[in-house]
């Protein structure tokens, strides 16, 4: 099963820059699109374009804001569109597709990067959702937790961890609450497979910073310890420029 997330900065714009084209010729089996700023009254209106896939979506109830769609070849056993938190679920930050061979959430974090509200939100969403995590894990032991974590976790991560250590998405309390969350049971597939590549997944459009890779990862593919025999590769697709993020595919032998 091939597994693709991609942070899509919204989808009309990717769909402008040749987005259908590349999914359906890439034909992975599951696609996490984050931030898809589609409101849930027209969302439907775009999942007719992606032949062959079954697509899921959750919008937030901002217009233009946020919101995730998962689309999948194989229909799942069931589908949940949010995490149970009022809060968290009026952003539209969680689609989760159940398989009989795994679980996957298709995740959202907030950002801290437009103000100490901002801020305060991830803050709070972080413990929580390490929680969130864990109790899901208890009935899904197969459990891939893929999307837009909005942190790098090391200085391997992030182009200049000197100047950047107090921008947020990398915090010091930050860095080790996603240092703690693949220490509880979940596992950072790309650095698993290659613990001293560098490589980003984001890159900001201000500086020309994509064409001189001064960039973050901040999107993960996150297995479970009872998936990770079955990891078989993670890549991260720099090459495909349609939104600031790239996309971070994996591969599991099911």
């Amino acid at each position: 099963m091939r597994i693709v997330t991609f942070n899509v900065n919204g989808l009309r714009s990717a769909l402008n820059k040749g987005l259908r084209e590349w999914i359906l010729a890439h034909d992975a089996d599951v696609y996490l699109l984050q931030e898809i700023k589609i409101d849930a009254e027209t969302v439907n209106g775009f999942s007719h374009l992606f032949d062959g896939y079954h697509w899921y979506s959750f919008s937030a109830e901002k217009k233009g804001y946020s919101g995730v769609a998962t689309l999948c070849k194989q229909a799942p056993l069931e589908v949940i569109k949010g995490s149970g938190h009022a809060g968290y679920d009026s952003e539209g930050r969680f689609v989760i597709t159940r398989y009989p061979q795994l679980t996957i959430v298709n995740v959202y974090i907030p950002s801290g990067t437009s103000g100490e509200h901002r801020q305060a939100v991830k803050d709070e969403f972080m413990p929580w959702f390490t929680r969130w995590v864990a109790d899901l894990r208890g009935t899904n032991p197969n459990l891939v937790v893929a999307g837009d974590y909005n942190v790098a976790n090391t200085a391997l991560d992030i182009h200049d961890p000197v100047r950047n250590k107090t921008s947020s998405g990398f915090l010091p309390h930050e860095r080790e609450w996603l240092t703690d969350f693949f220490e509880k049971d979940m596992h950072d597939a790309f650095r698993r497979l290659y613990p001293d590549s560098r490589e980003y997944s984001w890159w900001s459009f201000r500086s020309n910073a994509r064409a001189n890779n001064k960039g973050w990862r901040i999107d993960y593919q996150a297995v479970s310890t009872a998936l990770l025999p079955k990891l078989r590769e993670c890549r991260i697709l720099g090459d495909v420029a349609m939104s600031d993020h790239c996309p971070v595919e994996i591969i599991l032998d099911l």
